[in-house]
């Protein structure tokens, strides 16, 4: 079970995470919703293609970009596709 803690609160659990790179990729409805909003940054990677991020929102606290995720993926990174990584302080625990 991996999970995915900031500010004291826990912001995804799963069984199901993929790992890429280094990073634990938690699928989408493994996320909990209240703490994410959507943020205009945008990043290419160029084998995955290009990142969406979210600004994560606990108690009052903002970690600008700390969550990203691709929607639609190149081919050789679909099985990510919507799953959820983490950075920024994000503590992920396996």
């Amino acid at each position: 079970m991996a999970t995915a803690i900031w500010n004291g609160a826990v912001l995804a659990e799963s069984k199901a995470c993929i790992i890429v790179e280094g990073d634990h990729y938690f699928p989408p409805d493994a996320i909990q919703r209240q703490y994410f909003k959507p943020s205009a940054t945008h990043t290419t990677c160029p084998w995955k293609g290009e990142a969406s991020y979210y600004d994560v929102s606990v108690n009052g606290a903002v970690n600008k970009d700390a969550a990203w995720y691709y929607p639609a993926p190149k081919d050789a990174a679909k099985n990510i596709t919507g799953y959820v990584a983490f950075w920024k302080g994000v503590k992920v625990e396996a």
